[in-house]
């Protein structure tokens, strides 16, 4: 199944949103998803008041102009995320990033799973902490809009490499029926803001699509003859996770927002 992180969808409807009730509602149910009501944890010297929940937050930050967008780091490759909140980041392998009339923040979803693979759940607290202004550096952090494309279609040929050298759907059976979803053009349901470009769009569902490729890919080395092989594709996969990740953070981000 096709995922966008968490803060990937907030920074979308926050760029969205006007400020009232309603329009929070809708952008904290398309967040939250399946997942239990999101908590807030907000660091000293936030400004943010008694933020304790997702509604608060996002009421907190909608009202006013604001630049919103999302970072996804790695261990080695911190995807705009700021030096402050760098270590939770990438354990989260995400955080939104919000600059507004409160300041500069960066918030990282903390995610506790419960349940069983039948019925699973998710606790999410959300930690907000103030960091420097992130908007100058994450252009070049992650790219324009126009690299993200370029960038994906690169990324593309090298995933359908991989997949043929791995031979996936032969020594995985299973699969073969996932590998054909992922290429499917059928609506992933995100709950994206209905005035999204459709540009965006595009690039989001391409790397969603390529990032769920290089995980079923990397599950194990499949068919790799040696250690150099298996090696050599996942340096391969590797770059194409990157370029995904800079290209979903890119479709987030409007630069000269605010």
């Amino acid at each position: 199944m096709l995922a966008l992180p968490r803060s990937v969808l907030l920074a979308l409807w926050l760029q969205e949103i006007g400020s009232g009730s309603t329009p929070v509602q809708r952008a904290v149910a398309a967040v939250q998803g399946d997942d239990e009501p999101h908590t807030v944890q907000v660091g000293e010297g936030t400004d943010l008041g008694a933020a304790a929940t997702l509604p608060d937050l996002v009421a907190a930050w909608a009202a006013g102009p604001r630049a919103a967008a999302a970072a996804l780091p790695v261990p080695g490759d911190p995807g705009g995320a700021p030096a402050a909140v760098a270590g939770p980041a990438v354990l989260a392998g995400e955080c939104v990033l919000v600059h507004g009339l409160h300041g500069t923040f960066a918030a990282v979803p903390r995610v506790e799973a419960f349940g069983s693979a039948y019925e699973p759940g998710h606790l999410v607290t959300w930690e907000v902490a103030r960091v420097p202004d992130w908007r100058p550096a994450l252009v070049g952090q992650v790219g324009t809009l126009a690299e993200a494309e370029r960038d994906l279609r690169t990324a593309l040929i090298q995933a359908t490499e991989a997949l043929a050298s791995l031979d996936v759907a032969r020594w995985r059976p299973d699969a073969a029926e996932a590998i054909a979803a992922l290429r499917s053009d059928v609506d992933p349901g995100w709950g994206l803001p209905p005035t999204l470009e459709g540009r965006r769009v595009r690039v989001l569902a391409s790397a969603a699509r390529l990032r769920a490729i290089v995980r079923l890919a990397t599950a194990d080395d499949g068919g790799a003859v040696n250690l150099w092989q298996a090696d050599q594709r996942s340096t391969a996969l590797r770059e194409v996770d990157r370029a995904a990740r800079r290209a979903m953070s890119s479709a987030t981000h409007v630069p000269d927002a605010f």
